[in-house]
């Protein structure tokens, strides 16, 4: 057994995946297993990723029998992972190399850690910035945690640039009212990460840059035709209907879920290009008000 899984969804991203298994396989941790996901692209991708499994043993390949999208694929890569630590990797992004050795010394310190938040890069064109999430690098309980997130507003709702405990991101997918032909390629980590924050008792937040996040205009989400633009945001609705459920089913945090949907709201309507009218800037304007009257209450 590994002490970390890495999963990588894989779907057409022949340009980059090649750096995104070089910055797993020289990892200065090496104590990892190596999921890769054919999520059945129609590139080269997987063609490139056999290469690299038939030289380090560490790399497993699944298949999937039809395209699940992001959502579902992560979650059958999860299933296979032996290791009772996973961290995702999008195969158009790269890890620093230190980045499974800096998390398992956290990991060694405190078996029961459920969370570990780290700081990332942000790659545009040729730019680099960081992205953090600026708390103080300690042990959190959930109560803390959520009481520092509520008050910063700065969610870091990406499924990457965290290691979570397998057992519980099971436990959270679990939690999804998902129905069997739903997939989900828009929003979809914000629907872990609501259950995932509720259920944990132990985050640790590392104040390291150990993820590489590529800006891809060429991606699912980042290619702006009509299509993809309205398929995007009946997505989006579709998580917000499902986060509703899952507060409904849990009575977890109100003030997150609010905050949560402000900010989706505020997506939604810079995707539809209607951000400036008055109708939108109204509806953003009430999501922030019920998401202070909510955190109010809990303080």
């Amino acid at each position: 057994m590994s002490q970390i899984s890495i999963i990588l969804p894989t779907y057409n991203v022949e340009k980059y995946i090649a750096r995104a298994l070089e910055s797993c396989i020289n990892q200065t941790f090496k104590d990892i297993e190596i999921i890769i996901v054919d999520d059945l692209g129609n590139d080269k991708s997987i063609d490139i990723a056999k290469e690299y499994a038939s030289k380090d043993d560490r790399i497993k390949i699944i298949h999937n029998e039809e395209n699940l999208k992001l959502l579902r694929a992560r979650y059958e890569g999860v299933k296979v992972a032996t290791s009772p630590y996973i961290m995702f990797l999008d195969p158009d992004d790269y890890l620093e190399l230190n980045a499974c050795e800096e998390c398992a010394k956290i990991l060694n310190t405190n078996k029961k850690l459920d969370l570990v938040f780290f700081d990332v890069f942000v790659l545009n064109n040729s730019s680099k910035t960081e992205r953090k999430l600026n708390f103080q690098e300690k042990y959190y309980t959930k109560k803390d945690f959520l009481k520092k997130l509520l008050k910063t507003k700065n969610l870091f709702w990406t499924i990457w640039g965290k290691v979570i405990k397998k057992e519980l991101y099971l436990d959270a997918f679990d939690l999804i009212p998902l129905e069997k032909n739903i997939k989900i390629n828009m929003a979809e980590d914000v629907l872990l990460y609501y259950p995932l924050i509720n259920i944990s008792n132990t985050i640790f937040c590392l104040n390291k840059n150990l993820y590489n996040y590529q800006i891809n205009n060429s991606s699912i989400t980042g290619v702006s035709t009509l299509q993809n633009i309205n398929t995007n945001i009946q997505q989006q609705d579709n998580v917000v209907n499902l986060l509703k459920k899952i507060q409904h089913n849990y009575n977890f945090n109100l003030a997150l879920l609010f905050l949560i949907k402000y900010f989706l709201l505020i997506e939604k309507y810079s995707l539809s290009g209607k951000k400036n009218s008055l109708y939108c800037k109204f509806n953003i304007f009430f999501k922030k008000i019920q998401f202070k009257f909510y955190r109010f209450l809990k303080m």
